[in-house]
C-alpha cells in the first residue's frame, strides 16, 4: 500500500546577506493512512520548515512531497494545518470559527444543500467532541487557550483531511491543559484515524502519542533516527503510562539522541570541568578567590543558558543531572567565592 504522505530527498536552501544556508538536507520518509508521526529535535534543525513545506506554504529547493501520490505544490484541501497561536478569527464565535471553510467553498454557498447540511452537522458533532458546546456563541478572547486549541483543531477536521499537521500546538498552554488535550487528541485518533504529523520540542509527549517518532539533526536538518512506539493503542493509552519502564525508556532514549546531535551534553560535561578546575586552582594557590569569583559568575550565567537551551530543545536536564549541578554551584560558592 501506498503512504498517505511521502518525503522525497528534501532539501532546504535559504540565501542570506551571510551567504547560503542549508536548512534542511535529503529529508525521506513515508506516512501511512492513520499512522501519526512525531518530529523532535533541537532548536535550528528545521523541524517546522519541513512540516511548512509538507503543508504547501514553503517550496524545497530539491525533492519532492506527495500526498496520496500528488505532488504537493501548495496550500491544498487534503491538508490542514493546526499552528501553536490558534489562529482563530476574533470576530467569529466557537461555532463560525469551526464552520469558516464553507465559506471559502463556492460550491456550498446554498446554505441548504445537502453537502453543506452534512458539513454543518459535522461541526456541531465536533464542537460536541471538543467538549465546546457550553461556549459555542462565544467569541476567541472569551476563552481560555486550550480552549483555542480545541477550536482550531476541531476547524482543522471539518474537511476530514488525509493528513493532518500539527506544528507545536500544545506549546503555549500549562501542564494540567496539555495532558487534557494530549487524551482528547488520542480519543480523536481513535474515532477518526486521521493520519498525523506532529511536530513538538517535548519528547514525552511524541512518545505518548505517536505510531513513531522521527529525530532531526540540525546543520542541516537531517532525520538522525527513526523510533518505532511499541505502547498500547490510542485508547488504551492513559496519564499513568507516564510512569511505566517502557515509556520512560523510550523517551530516554530519544532525549539522549537529541543531546547527541545538538552538542548539550557535551556542553554540560565542559562546564563540570570548568567548575571542577576552579575548586582545585584555589586550593592549590593557583588563582585568587577573586578571580575564582569572576569565573564564577561566567560559569553561573554559561549555566543558565544552557539550561533554558534545553528546555527549549526539548532535552530538559533530569532532576539528577540538575541536582548534580545546584550542588556543583554550591559547592564552588561556599569553597572559593569571596566571604
Amino acid at each position: 500500500m501506498n503512504p498517505t504522505l511521502s518525503v522525497q530527498a528534501l532539501c532546504k536552501r535559504f540565501t542570506a546577506a551571510a551567504g547560503r544556508f542549508d536548512a534542511l538536507s535529503d529529508i525521506s520518509f513515508g506516512v501511512g493512512a492513520g499512522e501519526f508521526v512525531a518530529i523532535v529535535g533541537a532548536s535550528g534543525c528545521g523541524k517546522s520548515t519541513l512540516l511548512r513545506i509538507i503543508a504547501g506554504l514553503e517550496q524545497p529547493s530539491s525533492g519532492a512531497v506527495l500526498v496520496d501520490q500528488r505532488a504537493v505544490t501548495g496550500p491544498g484541501c487534503d491538508r490542514a494545518m493546526v499552528f501553536q497561536d490558534y489562529s482563530l478569527y476574533p470576530w467569529l464565535t466557537v461555532l463560525e470559527n469551526i464552520r469558516f471553510s464553507l465559506r471559502l467553498r463556492s460550491g456550498f454557498r446554498a446554505a441548504d444543500s445537502a453537502p453543506a447540511q452534512s458539513v454543518a452537522e459535522r461541526a456541531v458533532l465536533l464542537m460536541e467532541l471538543m467538549g465546546l458546546t457550553r461556549v459555542r456563541d462565544a467569541h476567541p478572547h472569551e476563552l481560555s487557550g486550550g480552549m483555542r486549541q480545541r477550536v482550531a483543531i476541531a476547524r482543522a477536521l471539518l474537511r476530514k483531511p488525509q493528513l493532518l499537521l500539527m506544528d507545536e500546538p500544545f506549546g503555549a498552554l500549562d501542564a494540567q491543559t496539555r495532558e487534557v488535550m494530549h487524551d482528547l487528541i488520542l480519543h480523536i485518533v481513535a474515532l477518526e484515524r486521521p493520519t498525523i504529523v506532529f511536530v513538538t520540542h517535548d519528547v514525552e509527549e511524541a512518545v505518548y502519542l505517536a505510531d513513531r517518532v522521527i529525530v532531526l539533526a540540525p546543520g542541516p536538518g537531517r532525520i538522525d533516527s527513526v523510533w518505532p512506539i511499541g505502547l498500547p493503542p490510542a485508547l488504551e493509552r492513559t496519564q499513568d503510562l507516564k510512569r511505566s519502564a517502557a515509556f520512560l525508556a523510550a523517551a530516554r532514549e530519544i532525549l539522549d539522541r537529541i543531546r547527541a546531535t545538538s552538542g548539550l551534553q557535551s556542553d554540560l560535561d565542559a562546564l563540570r570541568r570548568l567548575t571542577g578546575h576552579a575548586m582545585r586552582a584555589v586550593k592549590n594557590g593557583t588563582m585568587t578567590r577573586g578571580q575564582a569569583a569572576a569565573l564564577h559568575h561566567q560559569d553561573h550565567q554559561v549555566r543558565q543558558e544552557e539550561r533554558a537551551m534545553a528546555s527549549q530543545n526539548g532535552g530538559h536536564i533530569t532532576k539528577s543531572e540538575q541536582k548534580v549541578l545546584n550542588q556543583q554551584e554550591n559547592a564552588i560558592s561556599k569553597d572559593i567565592l569571596p566571604k
